[in-house]
């Protein structure tokens, strides 16, 4: 059984991603990892050339920056790193820039790789979620934010990302899965107010035409920091982060406090958020994925 990791990345340093760590994370339980830079604006090729791995494998792309309806561009370059990944692998290992995953989780993933490898009707793994925001210390936790999504899955070329990179879908159908008791850590919102919102009004070209970016609109939030208070539900985060990211904790050079009692809901929102709380089970969650009990 062997598994290659996968991802891509651009503008790694001007948006702050933890990219290295991300790759670094997953690295244990892979016999290769493809990582596709794209043409950047810094130095984000050094960086991943830093990665000091016989394991790693560096293929480059031009992102065509006229795709930007619905996010496609993203799917588009996931596509391309998964096409990469030679035939000698049974399973892909996916991770976008910004998600990490712990070190305690390694073990469950290596084994249920092993475990199904020869069970076709398994097409990938869905791991839980956890939403960090503002800083390393507080967790989104409000239906906004999605709570699973597949990141294993087979070496299968029908199988292509969906949407924006959303998750994955095999001739147009959802994946039939297994779900693991392994969580991936995004940190995608912990970033520097200014480069937070740097990175929020870039990721915004991914879905509107250049019309629509450089409107009054955009061109005031992009004069701002990022306001993290309007959030509409966190906690605080009271487990441990994972090894690869406590050097990039502690040099952390901003302050952000925010109240976790403070919730921001419409009346419909207020009371699926308490019945999740209550029960956690989420009403009418979208599901990309069809889940193998």
């Amino acid at each position: 059984m062997k598994i290659c990791g996968f991802s891509f990345v651009r503008n790694a340093v001007k948006y702050s991603f933890p990219v290295v760590e991300s790759v670094k994370s997953i690295l244990p339980v892979c016999d290769k990892f493809i990582i596709s830079v794209g043409k950047s604006e810094d130095n984000t090729l050094d960086l991943i050339q830093s990665i000091d791995s016989d394991k790693l494998e560096i293929i480059h792309s031009v992102w065509d920056d006229k795709l930007r309806k619905g996010g496609e561009i993203l799917a588009i370059e996931t596509n391309k790193t998964f096409d990469a990944i030679p035939e000698e692998y049974d399973w892909a290992f996916y991770v976008q820039a910004d998600e990490i995953v712990h070190e305690k989780f390694l073990e469950i993933i290596s084994e249920a790789a092993e475990r199904y490898v020869d069970q076709p009707k398994v097409e990938g793994f869905l791991f839980e979620y956890l939403h960090f925001f503002g800083s390393f210390r507080y967790i989104a936790d409000s239906r906004s934010w999605y709570r699973k999504e597949v990141r294993v899955i087979r070496n299968d070329k029908n199988i292509r990302s969906f949407r924006d990179a959303q998750g994955f879908r095999k001739n147009g159908k959802r994946l039939r899965v297994r779900a693991l008791d392994a969580f991936v850590y995004h940190y995608g919102w912990v970033k520097h107010p200014e480069i937070m919102r740097d990175k929020a009004l870039n990721n915004r070209r991914y879905w509107h035409p250049d019309k629509n970016v450089e409107n009054k609109t955009f061109k005031q939030f992009h004069q701002e920091q990022f306001d993290f208070t309007k959030v509409d539900s966190i906690q605080e985060f009271d487990g441990d982060h994972p090894a690869v990211i406590k050097d990039l904790i502690e040099k952390m050079n901003w302050d952000i406090k925010l109240d976790i009692h403070k919730k921001q809901f419409n009346l419909r929102n207020k009371l699926l958020h308490w019945y999740e709380k209550q029960t956690r089970k989420r009403l009418f969650e979208y599901k990309n994925y069809k889940l193998i009990k």
